[in-house]
Formats: C-alpha cells, structure tokens, sequence
C-alpha cells in the first residue's frame, strides 16, 4: 500500500554507493525509516537538497506490515525554509530543536498533536521577523506538554520556586538542590506562558537565557530516561553568545 503524509527529516545516513536512509518523523505514523535510492547520482530525480536535515516534506511511500524500513516514492517540500539555511543563528536554533526533538520522542506510532507542534515550531523559526532569541527556550517548554512534563502549577509569591525533579512550583525549600530560584523560574513561567508571537516582547541577558537553557535540560534529563547529551549545544552557545 501506498502512505502519503507530512513529514519531518530527523536523519540522513547514506547507505550504499548512492542511497540514503531517512529517519522521518511522519505525521501519519510517528518515527519512519526509508530508503531512497540513486538519490547520491548526479542525475537523481530526487535532489539532495529535499532531503536536509529539518526539512518539512509531503512524502508518498511504500507501506508493509512489519516492515521497519520501506521506500520512498516521491518526496516533496511542503514548506521552503527561506532564511534557515542561510542564517547562521536560526540554522543553529533549529538543529538544536530537532537534535532535542529526536533524543525525546520515543513514540513510534502516530501523534497528530506532536507533529502539528513539531511543523509549526520550524515553520516559525524560519518565517518570524522577530528576535530568535528565546526560540529554543520557548521550544523546550512546549514540547513538555506533549512529551508528559509540563511544569506544573504557578509561579507567584507564595510559590516562587520551582522543582526540577518534581516538576512543579513549590512554596519552600525542596531539600535538594535541584530546583530553581525565585528570579530564574519567574523567567521559566512567563517563557511557558506566552505566545510565540509575543517572545520578541521578552526581554532576556545573555547570562539568562544561557543559564535557563542549562536548567531546562537538567529537568528533561530528570523526566526523559536515557536523555542523550545534545551535540549541538555547545554550538549552540557559540551562535548565541
């Protein structure tokens, strides 16, 4: 049978003398993998620049049960990143969101939800005209939602610190270590709850968001067994220092 979804290119291995196979995550069946032949030769119907890390695509492809790796048909953009590819800081941005986004998702069968979120997330890294500053801060926080460990509760003068192990806003000294600070988790709440449109209007030090990126991983590393580390943060904090 033939499936036709959107996808998103997770992974890239080349196999053979001109083949690659793809990690996609499908908006039909979650985690994917297919080959696409020919695809390294020079004439290729299917260029290599379709098939980039990132990249948001309709696919059409061949299904088999118990099949864990099938091929593709045909495989088109559904979105033309316009400035990711040839911005230095949102190319960064994004690779760093994917690079999180492969190491969580752990699902293989569909989540409507999650890709919708996943799609839009570069969809705007690469359209809004706005600061990209608070970008991967905003990214990390809403796919807790989606992936079971959403910070819980309110920050507000009765309960001004927040968790990382228990994932929640609490009143008092937790008698650990692992929790954020009155000022830090003030940020973390209104980064969690405001709108992508309105992160441009969130003002941020550089000291800030470097420092919120590091608790925010610590707590995915809390909530996510086996989280690996994320390669592309050290370039990351290059890009944006």
């Amino acid at each position: 049978m033939l499936l036709k979804t959107r996808g998103i290119i997770f992974r890239s291995t080349k196999y053979g003398d001109s083949s690659l196979i793809l990690e996609v995550y499908t908006e039909e069946r979650g985690i994917r993998k297919y080959i696409v032949s020919g695809v390294r030769k020079a004439r290729s119907t299917t260029p290599a620049s379709k098939l980039q890390l990132m990249n948001l695509v309709d696919l059409i492809a061949y299904e088999r049960p118990g099949k864990e790796l099938t091929r593709l048909k045909e495989v088109q953009p559904a979105l033309i990143y316009t400035r990711i590819p040839f911005e230095v800081e949102r190319g960064t941005i994004g690779l760093f969101m994917l690079e999180v986004a492969r190491n969580s998702i752990r699902e293989s069968e569909e989540n409507p939800a999650l890709f919708t979120f996943l799609f839009e997330a570069f969809a705007f890294l690469d359209t809004t005209t706005g600061p990209t500053n608070n970008i991967h801060l905003h990214f990390l926080l809403e796919l807790t939602a989606h992936l079971g460990f959403l910070p819980s509760g309110d920050h507000s003068a009765a309960t001004p610190l927040f968790d990382l192990r228990e994932g929640q806003f609490i009143g008092t000294f937790p008698g650990h270590t692992e929790y954020l600070a009155d000022a830090r988790a003030a940020l973390m709440y209104r980064i969690l709850h405001a709108d992508r449109e309105q992160l441009a209007a969130i003002k941020t030090t550089r000291e800030e968001r470097s420092g919120l990126l590091t608790d925010l991983l610590r707590y995915y590393r809390y909530h996510i067994e086996g989280m690996k580390e994320i390669n592309s943060l050290g370039i990351l904090r290059t890009v944006m220092s």
